[in-house]
């Protein structure tokens, strides 16, 4: 109840009011059934606005970390996102990946649409990284499609770090549901899980134009703070 409670008269309308979402391709998203939008990943605004624009309700994994801060502020954010469709999902330790897996299929399982972002991470450039293969083996266990999503500009609105968003004009844009039913039974198959991912991304980096990595976010986001670390040890 308070789902659309935030999203049709506390939050939505303000989130419409300032940052004039153009939308593209709404017509792409089912009007019934299980599917799973998979967008790319450019700021903290992405968890609100997509979500603010869509007719249906929509189910996003989130890290865990934003469900168990401390105090009363950690149990007011932790009440935010779960009233905003955010499922928490421990992404630590080597059974994160089937816990996520675990909670997506679930969400699907009840008809329900499931909103992914397969980077895993914001991008802290702006720039398009390699997906992670979880949302190939969730539309393949589902059986659902998958709808490619790109949010254009919210990295300029709030880019990682920024507390306060800028206010200017975002875009996002659904392309056509991409449909896996030739790969049926074969979502153990590692490099089918690979080929259905990249798929994807190219799907994404097609609506989006970014410029794409073929590394994990991640990867690169830990490279460059330690290369960081080690040029403030040289400077001391």
């Amino acid at each position: 109840m308070f789902y659309h409670l935030l999203k049709h008269v506390l939050l939505g309308p303000l989130l419409r009011l300032l940052f004039r979402p153009r939308i593209e391709g709404l017509e792409n998203i089912p009007e019934e059934g299980a599917a799973i939008i998979a967008g790319n990943h450019l700021s903290f605004s992405d968890h609100f606005l997509m979500p603010a624009i869509l007719k249906r309700r929509i189910t996003f994994l989130a890290k865990a970390e934003y469900f168990t801060g401390p105090g009363v502020k950690g149990k007011l954010t932790a009440f935010f996102f779960r009233s905003a469709g955010q499922i928490p999902v421990d992404r630590s330790g080597k059974d994160a990946g089937k816990a996520a897996l675990r909670e997506g299929l679930g969400v699907l399982a009840k008809g329900e649409l499931l909103g992914i972002y397969p980077e895993g991470t914001r991008s802290h450039d702006g720039r398009l990284y390699k997906g992670k293969v979880g949302v190939a083996a969730m539309a393949l266990g589902a059986g659902v499609p998958v709808v490619p999503c790109a949010m254009v500009g919210t990295f300029e609105i709030q880019p990682p770090g920024q507390k306060i968003p800028n206010i200017r004009r975002v875009t996002i844009r659904f392309g056509k549901p991409l449909e896996f039913s030739r790969y049926d039974g074969m979502e153990g198959e590692r490099a089918v899980l690979r080929a259905v991912t990249d798929e994807i991304m190219y799907a994404i980096l097609g609506l989006s134009g970014q410029e794409y990595v073929d590394r994990y976010a991640a990867e690169v986001k830990a490279e460059e703070e330690e290369a960081r670390k080690k040029a403030r040890r040289r400077t001391r």
